[in-house]
């Protein structure tokens, strides 16, 4: 499972905190709000994943979304979908089900734009705030306490929310009303894919003109070419290894998203929806489960990928 590195926490009061999902991201966060010495009780569909935090961190887990948000000041969410979402919040044993008046549901999941807003209102019928904050950073970015959360909301949930999510956040910034957050995880899903299919397509190129490609990531990896994907995933792509996180199936989910959004917005996408039908390609060949720099299985010399 993963685990968090240690920090310094800014002091705050002990907050009654909630957390739902518990997936490569969610298990660190709800760590990184537990070591802060709050009194958080987590929640997870699969419930051994729950016991294993508790193993770890101590602190409470509840069986249901209802009983994790039972009197707590906020419940974080960080789940896979729009349709989990809705259920952890409003379903039988949903969280607005015994959440009280005047807490704050913060949403971390990769979600729509509409959900978002959809559950805003939902939840403002109860007298509960609630703010989109999409997560970036990966799962080493959740261990070390160093995302950039992108939120939707007012400025006083904002504000409020703000010490909690330091614990685990390093840049986060309100981008404007409820969902913004959500749209501004799309811009950077836009951007991430379209870098991996670059670095994927040099770093084939590469291989088949012979070149020696550490050498190469090391010239070119200190100009212009450089970013986060080549300094992180550029060897593991030579070697073809695909076990870092963030899976095929859960791109393909975020390009959905992506380009739905563009439909409605009006955005011309040509490249997004071009990668999003090479990972289909990935999928269709088994690698679901693989990690997004799979890309370059589909080029150059690589190899079928494998579960």
């Amino acid at each position: 499972m993963p685990s968090i590195q240690k920090k310094m926490y800014a002091p705050l009061s002990s907050a009654k905190v909630a957390f739902i999902g518990l997936g490569v991201m969610g298990f660190p966060m709800a760590g990184h709000l537990a070591q802060a010495g709050h009194h958080v009780t987590v929640y997870n569909r699969t419930h051994s994943k729950a016991l294993a935090w508790q193993a770890e961190f101590g602190n409470h887990v509840a069986t249901t979304p209802a009983e994790a948000a039972r009197d707590a000041d906020f419940v974080m969410f960080c789940v896979g979908n729009d349709d989990d979402l809705r259920e952890v919040i409003q379903g039988e044993n949903g969280a607005l089900l015994h959440a009280k008046a005047g807490s704050l549901f913060i949403d971390h999941t990769t979600a729509s734009a509409n959900v978002a807003r959809e559950m805003a209102t939902v939840c403002a019928e109860k007298s509960v705030g609630f703010m989109d904050a999409p997560i970036s950073g990966g799962q080493s970015g959740a261990e070390a306490g160093k995302l950039s959360i992108m939120c939707g909301g007012s400025d006083a949930n904002f504000k409020k929310a703000l010490p909690y999510l330091e614990h685990y956040g390093t840049i986060i910034e309100l981008l404007g009303d409820t969902g913004s957050g959500q749209l501004c995880k799309m811009v950077n899903q836009i951007c991430v894919v379209s870098v991996i299919q670059g670095l994927a397509e040099a770093l084939a190129f590469g291989e088949n003109a012979g070149l020696d490609m550490q050498r190469v990531v090391k010239v070119i990896g200190g100009g212009a070419a450089s970013s986060w994907q080549m300094h992180n995933r550029s060897q593991t792509m030579l070697d073809r290894e695909f076990d870092f996180g963030f899976a095929v199936d859960w791109v393909r989910k975020d390009l959905g998203l992506v380009l739905n959004e563009a439909r409605n917005n009006g955005a011309r996408l040509p490249i997004t929806a071009l990668i999003d039908q090479l990972y289909a390609q990935v999928q269709e060949q088994g690698g679901g489960r693989l990690d997004s720099s799979s890309l370059i299985t589909l080029l150059g010399k690589s190899q079928a990928p494998q579960s």
